[in-house]
């Protein structure tokens, strides 16, 4: 089933696979964030983070994520969240 992504704020998609390679868990992401269960959604082969709101709270995220071993748009990818109202998104792993 398709995530629906929030015009908000960016969300980061990663690819659930790659996220298990590098041993990142969930508790990793939810102690430096602080996110809540809307904030950190997984189906199927796709994680969604956000809306990620703060200055730096995206850019900290893709560079933990980098350390980690993960590369920017082979294993994830950032959404601005910056559309209007009128348009819903929703995304899946072209996998599922």
């Amino acid at each position: 089933m398709p995530l629906t992504l929030p015009n908000t704020a960016p969300t980061l998609l990663i690819r659930k696979s790659a996220f298990e390679r590098v041993g990142m868990t969930r508790a990793q992401v939810d102690e430096a964030l602080g996110l809540t269960p809307e904030e950190f959604r997984v189906e199927g082969a796709l994680i969604a983070i956000g809306p990620l709101v703060g200055e730096d709270t995206l850019t900290d995220l893709l560079a933990r994520l980098e350390e980690a071993g993960l590369v920017y748009y082979d294993d994830f990818f950032e959404l601005s969240g910056n559309w209007p109202d009128w348009l819903r998104l929703f995304a899946m792993d072209a996998s599922s």
